[in-house]
């Protein structure tokens, strides 16, 4: 099912499908969704929520999965992937394609007030708490602190957003 709030702005060129198993794809209010993005039920039966005044560039994928909560006024920048699910592969015996999902670490939850830089990948568990700036490239599968800026991969903290 598919929600989208009368004041969102969609590009005829971003692409949300539709679940075939019943996942809620929810835009707020006020939510911009550039040329590109892309809306994918895939891999489990979480709900996609994007919040009041968030916006989401060029090129964006965000899967399904276990879920994944978009807070208000989030600013994700071009390129960006949220996958809220892992494959098995720990049978050497099962091709992995044949060994579906690992069970889930939580889903993808991003707080209000975030700016996610462009080529991010943002993993199942992750947590990106309020105010926090993740850099460009990073790779995100645990919790972040809040006001604080990360970057770089390994992820690290480089200081307190004041």
């Amino acid at each position: 099912m598919i929600e989208i709030h009368p004041t969102a702005k969609i590009s005829p060129l971003a692409d949300i499908e539709d679940s075939v198993r019943g996942t809620r794809i929810v835009i707020g209010p006020g939510v911009v969704l550039d040329s590109f993005v892309k809306i994918k039920p895939a891999g489990g039966f979480g709900d996609v929520i994007l919040g009041e005044r968030s916006q989401v560039n060029s090129g964006t994928v965000i899967y399904t999965g276990n879920g994944v909560t978009i807070g208000k006024g989030v600013l994700i920048a071009a390129n960006c992937t949220f996958a809220p699910t892992d494959h098995q592969y720990e049978r050497a015996d099962i091709p992995i394609i044949d060994q579906r999902f690992k069970q889930s670490r939580g889903g993808i939850i991003i707080e209000d007030d975030v700016w996610i830089g462009a080529n991010c990948v943002i993993l199942d568990g992750a947590t990106i708490r309020k105010g926090v700036v993740v850099g460009a490239g990073s790779v995100v599968r645990n919790e972040l602190r809040p006001y604080t800026v990360y970057a770089g991969n390994p992820l690290r903290e480089i200081g307190i957003r004041r």
